[in-house]
């Protein structure tokens, strides 16, 4: 949807140091500083827009009466990995630095994000840790969010791998294609060729099925092992970055996150990096709410 006048908002399409943003602003004064809401859309990172989730964020800024601002970050293939992250990171930074001039509190600011917009609000809250020129964020929300590219064997892989909108190999392939990386590639993918053994060994203690609760591996059957493939590792190194698998972050950077609000879909191949990422911040201390909705489904 266009940015049509709304009886309860102003609505302004702007540009923070080059990124395009729209920002919602409730119409009714307030007695105090409104809190803000840094809002990335979904969309496997090539699709979607300010415009596909105008709705949302209208319904977020009137909801919860706050400034909202969604960000159009650059979509992948024709502008590359990770000019996503980097806009997202660019427009937040400029966000916290300026709150008060949309009379926004700078400690009330949240950072929220669906699907790979969940994947970077976890990045943008980890690439903020260290940085003491800024106003803290003050909570991320992460709408069944993308976290890792290790392992597509979960129990939410194999519990939803046909489930409709986002099949396991639809995932894998949109990942690729994230990439830019040869499609080919996705067997080898799903079948763990990706990782070798001291990638594996590193990361279990974050990424395995063992931390799920019981209750959500009925019917799950563990993988035979599969050895790594040099060349398969090689061409898809990058999903072992941060910024496609937030839940490889050192536990240096993950106990100095905001609190945390994670929302989950039962039938959702995805439910499982959230669950993950869930016992990870709360493991650290952090502190997590966590909304699980039995009968959703991504998207």
């Amino acid at each position: 949807l266009p940015a049509f006048r709304d009886s309860k908002l102003f609505i302004k399409d702007l540009h923070f140091d080059g990124v395009p943003v729209r920002i919602y602003l409730p119409r009714l004064p307030s007695a105090s500083k409104w809190r803000g809401v840094i809002f990335f859309h979904g969309g496997c990172g090539m699709y979607g827009g300010i415009r596909s989730h105008e709705r949302v964020c209208r319904y977020i800024a009137r909801e919860s009466d706050s400034v909202v601002m969604s960000v159009g970050y650059r979509l992948s293939p024709e502008c590359k990995y990770p000019a996503q992250n980097l806009d997202c990171l660019t427009a937040a930074v400029h966000f916290l630095k300026t709150a008060e001039n949309y009379s926004v509190d700078p400690d009330r600011i949240i950072v929220c994000g669906d699907s790979v917009g969940g994947t970077f609000t976890a990045n943008v809250c980890q690439e903020l840790v260290n940085r003491t020129d800024i106003p803290k964020i003050r909570a991320q929300v992460m709408i069944y969010p993308f976290l890792q590219a290790m392992n597509f064997n979960l129990p939410s892989h194999q519990k939803n791998a046909f489930t409709a909108l986002l099949s396991l190999e639809r995932t894998v392939h949109y990942i690729l294609k994230y990439l830019n990386k040869d499609c080919s590639l996705k067997e080898a993918l799903l079948a763990g060729s990706h990782v070798p053994e001291s990638v594996n060994l590193k990361y279990r203690k974050w990424i395995n099925p063992d931390l799920i609760p019981e209750k959500f591996k009925q019917d799950y059957e563990p993988p035979l092992p599969t050895p790594c493939v040099p060349q398969v590792h090689e061409e898809t190194k990058e999903l072992f970055e941060t910024r496609i698998s937030p839940l490889l972050a050192e536990d240096a950077v993950i106990c100095r996150l905001p609190e945390a609000c994670i929302i989950t879909c039962e039938h959702d191949v995805l439910r499982d990096d959230g669950l993950l990422y869930k016992k990870r911040l709360e493991d650290n201390n952090v502190k997590v709410t966590w909304y699980h909705i039995e009968e959703g489904f991504h998207g």
